[in-house]
């Protein structure tokens, strides 16, 4: 059983006008659905990556943190690699090394910042 059906309906990607033939088409041919299928995966790549980045920049320490940890006595792993500007696998090697010393609080890890000072001299 087939229909009839003429509809005249517009584009949503190019805008033109044309037949439709079913009351759901939404695009004039082929063509305008496939880079309506382009532009909405675009689209969609885009914004996950910048709800990416905007989740960096919410994780990323500022400049306000930055001087909160300069003040601070007793520093994470985390401050500490802000801090020195390494990475946290690097402070967990000097660790291991026994080049860098911490105390264990629970299961965390407290660098106090004699240690880190010590680091440093000459």
């Amino acid at each position: 059983m087939s229909s009839k059906i003429e509809i005249q309906k517009i584009c949503e990607y190019c805008g033109k006008e044309f037949t439709a033939k079913t009351t759901v088409t939404r695009f004039c041919g082929h063509t305008c659905a496939a880079r309506s299928y382009k532009q909405r995966e675009k689209d969609d790549k885009i914004g996950l990556s910048n709800q990416h980045t905007n989740n960096q920049k919410l994780f990323s320490l500022t400049e306000l943190d930055q001087e909160l940890i300069k003040q601070k006595d007793f520093l994470s792993i985390k401050e500490t690699s802000s801090l020195i500007g390494v990475s946290e696998r690097t402070i967990f090697r000097l660790l291991k090394n026994g080049t860098l010393q911490a105390t264990k609080i629970g299961s965390r890890s407290i660098i106090h910042r004699s240690e880190i000072n010590k680091l440093f001299a000459l």
